[in-house]
């Protein structure tokens, strides 16, 4: 490719592009949903479980798969022989190691927090439903028809202005 044609496929593509700034949104015709109603992101405890049952899964197969301690004895055998190649299996060993390792630590903790989340919101859920019915119990003791519109309630005492006036 030609440094002209490059500059030429540069302008091209900065034509296409358009010049604005967007914030908190995307162009219509790159959303996913396109004419769709957008909302919030929705979770089901039932959705947060089969990831974390997955995680799960994943763990253990990787603790019963991947592990691979042939290869450490192999590579020692190696080593005491003579072999360069014992030196480098090694190496190749403890970098699967360290690699497998990361994998099942993520694994774990992506169980951990799809249980921990599965917690937390139905704890969410427990204590907004106890205030939503504590505030329509509290809301069922008011009368508004206490006194005519505008009169003060009496409960409340004077107003410290009304006694200096």
């Amino acid at each position: 490719m030609a440094w002209d044609e490059w500059e030429q496929l540069k302008a091209s593509a900065a034509a296409n592009q358009p010049t604005q700034m967007r914030l908190n949104g995307i162009p219509e015709e790159d959303r996913p949903n396109a004419g769709a109603p957008t909302g919030d992101l929705e979770v089901t405890q039932k959705d947060l479980a089969a990831i974390g049952d997955e995680a799960f899964k994943l763990y253990n197969r990787l603790w019963e798969e991947a592990r691979v301690t042939s290869t450490d004895t192999a590579a020692t055998d190696l080593k005491n022989q003579g072999f360069e190649l014992g030196g480098a299996l090694s190496h190749v060993a403890v970098r699967w190691d360290r690699q497998l390792n990361s994998l099942m630590d993520a694994c774990a903790l992506i169980s951990n927090h799809m249980d921990f989340t599965d917690k937390a919101h139905q704890g969410d859920e427990i204590f907004i439903e106890r205030h939503v019915s504590s505030i329509s119990t509290l809301d069922a003791g008011f009368d508004e028809s206490w006194a005519e519109p505008g009169k003060k309630n009496e409960i409340y005492g004077e107003d410290k202005k009304d006694k200096k006036d």
